[in-house]
């Protein structure tokens, strides 16, 4: 694409033309917006920049922005001056975050960016030594299937009242299907620790704020949660005594119960104890053993027959525990689950599926494991109530390092764990990368094995990420009903899968996405 000028009626007009393969596809006019030069120049017969249907051109990317095209292509012949690159930077993340497209823009004084759905995605500026070609090319890939997606699910977006047709033939890469950009395997954390502990910090806060609202705004003398010694309680409880601090309520106001059961080890037992005495809370200890040892009894269900009953049957006993100690003690029930566990409905119906109000339900697991290391190593040395900051912080580790577990299955002769959450539902760390693109980003099943392929390249073969994202998927659909009735909850980030943001039949099929995917 070319800008230059062509003469008419002795006054020259502002153009711009598509070259493709030696030939000039089209030539189109576009406004001049310096308003100095019009002593020589005339604007073209629009008063708007060349609109098409699928790409923009434009002479200013501050004003005049087409948001309904899916590239919009800005030309800049203005002299290079201090902070130049900086301000447009800025402009196109925000307005290709605006209009959810892709901006190429390409200056004469050396300065090209690339940009899409408010991401930096390329830059060069004229004095940059390690720039291709002196600065004078970028290459990078743009992805519009998710400007697409953004463009879709945004309400505000207003199609383009008027458009021209230019036939764009596909250009041939050298790389072929190589992309520039990096595949991150933890999409929901940045890149560098310093900004993972900043969100982390955020997200903390933005739990701490909303938990304190509603337990304001329910008047709840209590807070009530089950402490397993695993990460979401951990983080529930965290949040929990934060919450109460900022309302100026006792810690002892905050009401810990670990639970034990057939599977509970003394590792996660010692850990959730640990916790609940160096942090201040009212800590109780109520076995399960016994309530469902009856009830399996009054059911008629054999004690040694370790099928979904056996498991179900102790999540939903926990939950009742739960419960009426907080009518008890007129209190609030804090939910521990999280994103991670409500979008495969690993829970229990009607057991950790429920309570009065999900702290944790926005936050994907990788997420709380990266909270929790923030907290151990960042906060815990700025709060002043916490009793023993040494044993808080060891225990946190400690935490971080145990396998994640339901605990429902009794252990093995050595009293280790005997149950193991990734052995039966996969890595979190694939379902966290599935549950990104595919509900953020939009992305089909085939798109989202081709970018996990790319990001897990050396950990994962393809057969096995094929393996877990089909079990994403029937679970995924399969588990809607879950989250049909699911409790209030705090909104995190940019996924939120509560009933009140994420509407969706329960029957829905999802055997097109697995066509696809396999």
């Amino acid at each position: 694409m070319l800008n230059y000028y062509e003469k008419s009626g002795g006054k020259y007009i502002n153009s711009l033309c598509v070259i493709q393969n030696g030939k000039i596809s089209d030539s189109i006019s576009i406004r001049d917006f310096d308003a100095d030069l019009s002593e020589y120049f005339v604007d073209s017969d629009h008063n708007r920049c060349h609109k098409s249907r699928f790409i923009d051109f434009d002479r200013d990317i501050s004003i005049g922005m087409n948001n309904d095209c899916d590239i919009q292509v800005i030309f800049d012949t203005a002299p290079y001056k201090i902070g130049k690159k900086d301000y447009y930077e800025s402009l196109a993340k925000i307005k290709s975050g605006e209009n959810c497209n892709v901006i190429l823009f390409s200056g004469s004084d050396g300065i090209l960016i690339i940009a899409g759905a408010g991401e930096i995605l390329s830059s060069a500026y004229p004095f940059d030594e390690n720039a291709d070609d002196n600065g004078r090319k970028i290459v990078y890939d743009v992805d519009l299937d998710l400007t697409a997606y953004k463009k879709a699910k945004n309400r505000a977006m207003k199609p383009t009242e008027s458009y021209n047709d230019i036939e764009i033939l596909q250009l041939a890469f050298p790389d072929g299907d190589k992309l520039y950009r990096k595949i991150s395997q933890s999409p929901f954390l940045p890149d560098s620790q310093e900004k993972s502990y900043r969100n982390c910090e955020e997200i903390f806060n933005i739990q701490v704020q909303k938990l304190a609202e509603r337990i304001a705004y329910t008047n709840s003398k209590t807070s009530v949660l089950g402490i397993s010694g695993g990460l979401d309680s951990t983080l529930a409880l965290l949040t929990t005594v934060y919450a109460h601090d900022k309302l100026g309520k006792p810690l002892t106001d905050v009401i810990a119960i670990t639970m034990p059961g057939f599977g509970t080890t003394d590792r996660t037992y010692q850990n959730a104890l640990q916790m609940m005495n160096s942090l201040g809370v009212t800590s109780r200890e109520i076995s399960i053993v016994n309530a469902v040892k009856q009830h399996f009894s009054d059911i008629d269900h054999p004690a040694d027959v370790h099928d979904i009953t056996y498991e179900n049957a102790q999540a939903r006993e926990r939950t009742q525990i739960l419960m009426d100690v907080a009518n008890r003690e007129r209190g609030i029930v804090i939910g521990t689950g999280d994103l991670s566990e409500i979008a495969l409905g690993w829970c229990t119906y009607n057991g950790d599926h429920m309570s009065m109000y999900g702290s944790n339900a926005g936050v994907p697991k990788t997420v709380i494991q990266e909270v929790i290391r923030w907290f151990a190593e960042e906060k815990i040395s700025k709060s002043e109530f916490i009793q023993d900051s040494k044993v808080l912080k060891k225990a946190l580790l400690d935490i971080l390092s145990t396998p994640i577990s339901p605990e429902l299955l009794p252990p093995d002769s050595q009293g280790n764990m005997n149950q193991k959450t990734e052995d039966k539902v996969g890595p979190y760390a694939l379902h966290d990368f599935f549950i990104y693109h595919t509900i953020r980003n939009g992305a089909t099943p085939r798109k989202v094995l081709f970018l996990a392929k790319i990001a897990f390249d050396g950990i994962f073969d393809e057969d096995t990420i094929r393996k877990w994202l089909k079990i994403f998927y029937k679970r995924f659909f399969g588990q809607q009903f879950k989250r049909t009735c699911s409790p209030d909850s705090t909104a995190v980030g940019s996924v939120d899968l509560s009933n009140a943001n994420w509407t969706m039949a329960s029957d829905t099929f999802g055997d097109e996405w697995i066509d696809e995917m396999e």
